[in-house]
């Protein structure tokens, strides 16, 4: 992946995408144990097995950083989405022109709510998604066929040195909070930058986490 910075919110636990085999699971104990802080080692040993090999076939899979957001809320609850960031071949020239096409061809699902974002770092395109998601009785608390609804904001980020384009997704089942999820992805997009935080244009800077 091209150099890319961005910060994210308190709140957010980042799988060692980059990790080697040889790191891989000593780093996924590490993630669990931050993400379940609250957890002991009968939790621990079976989820950093899991996490290690779902962070495996991300990173197989073209992702170059993945996250798991948990933030509490008012009433006691806890909300919580996911975070990745891939790099996608685009091969343009021009960052503009390249987030034109990408908008275009958001645009011709008319399931997408797709807009053009202009953004400190530059042009981009973002597509907002919401579906409904049957989930299978055999993973269900009550042992029934249950709906749950969920949404994705996806934004595309053309790099303007590079011909690849940064695709940020949040993906969450906590739709109740979206206006809070909008909010999260763009503090995450207001710190994307090309060059290094002290040179870049815009400052880079960690952001308060999500309350409601």
């Amino acid at each position: 992946m091209p150099p890319l910075w961005f910060t994210t919110p308190e709140g957010f636990f980042a799988l060692p995408v980059a990790a080697t085999e040889d790191e891989l699971q000593p780093l996924a104990q590490e993630f669990v144990r931050g993400l379940y802080s609250q957890g002991d080692e009968a939790l621990w040993a079976p989820a950093s097995s899991y996490y290690a090999a779902v962070t495996s076939a991300m990173a197989s899979g073209g992702l170059s950083y993945a996250a798991m957001g948990l933030f509490s809320t008012e009433s006691g609850g806890v909300v919580q989405c996911a975070l990745t960031v891939a790099a996608v071949p685009t091969e343009h020239e021009d960052p503009d022109v390249a987030a034109q096409g990408i908008l275009a061809a958001l645009r011709s699902d008319p399931l997408n709510d797709a807009r053009w974002l202009d953004l400190p770092c530059g042009p981009s395109a973002s597509c907002v998604t919401i579906r409904e998601v049957v989930l299978d009785p055999a993973v269900t608390a009550s042992g029934e066929e249950t709906k749950l609804l969920t949404g994705q904001i996806q934004v595309h980020v053309p790099f303007p040195h590079a011909p690849c384009t940064a695709v940020f997704t949040l993906y969450t089942a906590s739709v109740d909070y979206w206006v809070e999820w909008c909010e999260v992805m763009n503090t995450v997009l207001g710190t994307v930058a090309f060059s290094p935080p002290e040179q870049a244009e815009a400052p880079v800077s960690a952001a308060s986490p999500l309350n409601r």
